[in-house]
């Protein structure tokens, strides 16, 4: 009955944008959806994609940012959707969507960028700032685990080796080197620095992308572009404790956010797809954010920021953990790694 319900309320929805004829989105009409679309997945991702492809004919204040943000459960992606609309009906044609041959193109210089840029990477070292929380899986009610702070290598070859260096703000005698922070034990990632870029942007990976909107990123415009790769092809990883006994591969999708100047990844988003039934991990999320950072005398685009979810079924419970890493400090390869003082405590960002 209630699955029957919810399709009624999704046709209602269509019809309604429908009826309207592809004009602009007036305040009345944005809000009458916005409280139709409220405790409603689906009808929340019709109305992003109304205010996408019909555009507003108001002004966005902040009580309609507020009134968003309540309704929506602080959705980020129609906040940014809604925004986007509004710089475009301020700035008139300048503002005007890209084509597909003008995506296409974006895309094609991006890639090349992108591999590019992968084959030129530079031995280095980073410090991670790792703050590790964790919630009932789909409360969002995330708290806090502990702090760690990681040393980071990484060979021009793609091997990463891990040092912690302390946790909890207790600095860790003679630390080792290690394939991973997992020793530690709770959730941990690799692979930030190139391996999900170059999973996306290989060619032989035959990667489908769509385009979405354009948008602005730390002042920087940029286009969207939805990807999805399959499983065979992406064979993402995926394991429980860190224990290779326990994994499997899976496939990727997301969304990436590409710098129109530069033809560069200012954000990725990736969530893994075809996991296998059973498997003690059932949904795995990333958001990368980069930016460019000086190591030597020579510029690179590197992760500054990521926000790393998992969800797993522990007795009869599903908790979902989250790890917030900070990059800081990329220096040349065999710089030490040295501990500030106010470096045990991570305040969790997330991407905007």
């Amino acid at each position: 009955m209630q699955r029957f319900i919810i399709l009624i309320a999704i046709l209602a929805f269509v019809c309604f944008t429908a009826a309207a004829q592809e004009k602009p989105l007036t305040q009345p009409e944005y809000v009458k959806l916005l409280y139709a679309a409220e405790n409603n997945a689906a009808l929340t991702d019709e109305l992003i994609m109304t205010v996408r492809r019909r555009g507003i004919d108001f002004s966005v204040t902040s009580g309609i940012l507020s009134l968003t943000r309540t309704k929506s459960r602080n959705n980020a992606d129609l906040r940014r959707a809604l925004e986007e609309s509004n710089r475009r009906r301020v700035e008139g044609p300048a503002a005007s969507r890209f084509s597909k041959a003008e995506a296409d193109e974006l895309l094609k210089r991006t890639r090349g960028n992108s591999l590019a840029s992968i084959e030129e990477m530079p031995d280095f070292v980073v410090k991670q700032l790792i703050q590790r929380s964790g919630s009932y899986a789909g409360t969002n009610n995330f708290r806090p685990l502990d702090r760690l702070v990681v040393a980071v290598s990484y060979r021009a070859s793609g091997e990463e080796e891990y040092k912690v260096l302390s946790v909890n703000g207790l600095v860790q005698p003679n630390p080792e080197i290690k394939r991973s922070y997992s020793e530690v034990g709770g959730a941990s990632s690799t692979g930030e620095f190139v391996t999900i870029l170059s999973t996306v942007f290989k060619p032989e990976n035959d990667t489908l992308f769509t385009m979405v909107d354009t948008d602005t990123i730390r002042d920087r415009r940029a286009l969207m572009f939805d990807y999805e790769i399959t499983k065979e092809k992406a064979k993402q990883v995926l394991s429980v404790g860190g224990l290779a006994s326990d994994s499997t591969i899976s496939g990727m999708k997301g969304r990436l956010w590409i710098d129109i100047e530069a033809g560069r990844v200012l954000r990725i988003e990736s969530d893994a797809t075809e996991i296998p039934k059973g498997f003690a991990m059932s949904a795995a999320r990333r958001t990368i954010d980069y930016d460019w950072t000086m190591i030597g005398e020579q510029r690179y685009l590197l992760p500054s920021l990521s926000d790393v979810r998992m969800v797993q079924r522990y007795r009869d419970q599903m908790y979902e953990s989250r790890n917030v890493i900070r990059f800081r400090e990329y220096q040349k390869f065999g710089t030490e790694v040295i501990i500030g003082d106010d470096e045990d405590v991570v305040v969790e960002d997330q991407p905007n």
